[in-house]
């Protein structure tokens, strides 16, 4: 049986952390959005912000430009956190360039992401259809599939993603995954579901719609197939450390300071074995 819930690290790369104090390798940390407490949610403020923390993974949301460009953003349409209105897919690249989030710059291409922290790992939850070929053609070209793993509520979506891609490339279930895991697991099929999905990670919250999600033999019983276990939307320090202390592989949070700070706490941070300044201007 295994335990370490750490599937195939060589093959997917992004999985892998370097061993804590316990032997265990180290929780990944993924700081959602980037870290914006003031605003400016898929910045490249909030991903500096994440960097200077330490942080070796983010998660973060995508888009495509009306010009087929990948643009890190959540929404379908702009007015929540933009002066502008209307649908993301209806401007250029460069026009959402020269919008402003909050106050703290424009909407940037993944691109620019990449390419500004060559050693950052990012969770990449693919939120349209009209981006799933020029997502793939890009970390085909800068051949990143060790750097990313495919997220997305849609399963569809995210297999459509996989197959285009030329390597093997990390992933974590969607929503229809999630629940079959859940509601297979007491019966030893976890592993079946995964592999059939092309899965190595669920990303899960604690509780859906008063059912709780995340317990001790949930993690127990993806661990046993090659599962990591991520838990969002993770912000306070109790929360953190309980869940850690049943043994899930990350957590995602949009107190990227907090989890610092409880990991530093239990000898796990940096969570990663990259430089805390890398890509730093």
């Amino acid at each position: 049986m295994r335990h370490s819930g750490r599937p195939e690290t060589r093959r997917y790369p992004y999985l892998d952390t370097p061993p804590g104090p316990s032997g265990r390798p180290r929780p990944i940390a993924l700081s959602h959005r980037g870290f914006a407490p003031d605003g400016g949610e898929n910045t490249l403020a909030a991903f500096e912000r994440s960097v200077a923390l330490g942080f070796a993974h983010l998660e973060i949301d995508v888009r495509a430009s009306r010009d087929g460009v990948v643009m890190v953003f959540h929404d379908e349409h702009l007015d929540r956190v933009t002066g502008a209105h209307g649908p993301i897919a209806d401007r250029t690249a460069e026009e959402l360039r020269q919008l402003q989030v909050q106050g703290h710059g424009g909407i940037p291409a993944l691109e620019e992401v990449l390419a500004r922290w060559p050693q950052l790992r990012l969770n990449i939850d693919v939120k349209s259809d009209d981006c799933i070929r020029p997502l793939a053609e890009l970390v085909d070209r800068l051949d990143a599939h060790d750097r990313i793993l495919v997220a997305s509520f849609s399963d569809r979506r995210r297999r459509r993603v996989l197959r285009l891609l030329a390597r093997p490339t990390a992933s974590s279930a969607g929503m229809l995954v999630n629940v079959l895991v859940k509601l297979l697991a007491p019966v030893g099929l976890v592993g079946m579901v995964a592999r059939r999905a092309g899965v190595q990670a669920l990303q899960v919250p604690e509780t859906y719609r008063g059912i709780r999600v995340v317990t001790r033999r949930f993690v127990a019983a993806c661990h046993a197939a090659g599962l990591q276990v991520h838990v969002w939307t993770i912000n306070g320090r109790e929360d953190m450390d309980r869940l850690l202390d049943l043994g899930v592989d990350g957590l995602v949070s949009d107190a990227a300071d907090v989890l610092a700070a409880c990991l530093d706490a239990r000898s796990s941070w940096p969570p990663a074995a990259t430089a805390p300044d890398a890509g730093l201007p």
